[in-house]
């Protein structure tokens, strides 16, 4: 079927609205027509070449929720109707890492920025030239619809509100799971949360649900610190600098229990600053993420081992999806988790180089892609 997408043809270019061709499901697929897209700053790492891809084009987004509208052969999990969260990270659920309850760390992850299906090793979309087009990470919900391996699909209940859901694909879950799950959150603890954007303000509400005493956000972006301070945080401040002096007085020099660096393109300097604010036996998660090719990280090596402390990479928050997004979806059933306040901002497809600019500026905490009738 031919459907309108949101393309990048080039390292440094915009979004471009073309048409491509998308396959039906071929065994171990499914087809779902989108309600919505999140607009997650790791897609923009494909127009900055931060993320390399092995070919353009490229068919951007990875947080999409709708309605399943076709089955291929073999697939018993879904049918027709049924409603969807698209996960970023696929699970078979069969693999060692998963075997080992580490879903997260699929060996279906592999495949993710290849743009060859999971089912057979072809390609599920193809331009107006007959060239595949590269989906982010098999997903390409900068579309309204997708063809995509059951192991990237979880299916939840009927009045989940799908433009909501739709951000539990990638940034809700990934920063709740950084604080709460792979970060270790316990009550009473103080935590930092480095760079509130919509992964760092899901680690704000996590660390406050976990029950920290001190959560404090860190952001230069004013909005987003007001933001913060209305979804868990207890104090926010313009910079790791203000925190670092406030955090002695505060703490009665304990320091931060864990810092989460979740800005939006990380930096080597990041995890000495936060090694610098964590107390002795303390952890650091890092979720944001930077270039591939930046391998310099400065740090303290006396004061990270004799202080004990932790350094910890993170994806999807450290845990599976299979577990987490249910889990929230209980958690927002009941209050605890806030979605609807997430999103500051809702644009057409058509509108996506605006999205993107107003997510660089600091004018949106979550944008999302909203597609209606006339956009299937």
């Amino acid at each position: 079927m031919k459907v309108k997408a949101a393309v990048l043809n080039e390292v440094g270019a915009k979004w471009e609205i073309e048409e491509v061709e998308l396959g039906d499901p071929i065994s171990g697929e499914v087809q779902v027509r989108l309600a919505a897209s999140g607009l997650c700053h790791s897609d923009d790492h494909l127009r900055t070449g931060a993320t390399p891809l092995p070919f353009y084009p490229a068919l951007g987004g990875h947080e999409g929720a709708g309605v399943v509208t076709k089955v291929g052969p073999g697939v018993t999990q879904f049918k027709e109707g049924d409603h969807v969260i698209l996960a970023f990270v696929p699970a078979c659920g069969t693999c060692e890492p998963c075997s080992r309850g580490m879903q997260n760390l699929c060996d279906y992850g592999a495949f993710g920025l290849t743009g060859q299906s999971i089912a057979d090793g072809s390609h599920r979309v193809t331009n107006s030239k007959g060239q595949p087009v590269l989906p982010m990470c098999l997903l390409g919900t900068f579309a309204p619809y997708v063809t995509v391996h059951q192991s990237s699909v979880i299916k939840i209940e009927d009045d989940i509100p799908l433009d909501k859901a739709a951000l539990l694909g990638c940034g809700v879950s990934t920063g709740w799971g950084s604080a709460v799950d792979i970060g270790e959150t316990r009550a009473g603890e103080t935590v930092v949360v480095m760079g509130v954007g919509g992964v760092g303000i899901n680690a704000v509400q996590g660390a406050a649900a976990a029950g920290a005493r001190f959560v404090i956000a860190v952001d230069p972006v004013e909005f987003k610190r007001t933001k913060a301070l209305e979804l868990g945080a207890t104090h926010a401040f313009a910079s790791m600098d203000e925190a670092a002096a406030a955090l002695p007085d505060l703490t009665w020099g304990h320091l931060a229990d864990l810092v989460v660096i979740t800005v939006g393109v990380i930096e080597g300097a990041y995890v000495g600053q936060a090694l610098a604010l964590t107390a002795k036996g303390g952890r650091v998660v890092v979720t944001g993420m930077g270039d591939v090719l930046d391998e310099d990280v400065k740090i303290n090596l006396f004061d990270l081992a004799a202080m004990q402390k932790r350094v910890q990479g993170a994806i999807f928050g450290g845990i599976s999806p299979r577990t987490q997004i249910p889990n929230l979806l209980r958690q927002y059933r009941s209050g605890v988790l806030k979605l609807d306040e997430l999103v500051s901002a809702e644009y057409r497809l058509e509108e996506i180089n605006q999205g993107y600019d107003d997510m660089l500026a600091g004018r949106n905490l979550r944008g999302i892609i909203r597609y209606t009738e006339a956009d299937y």
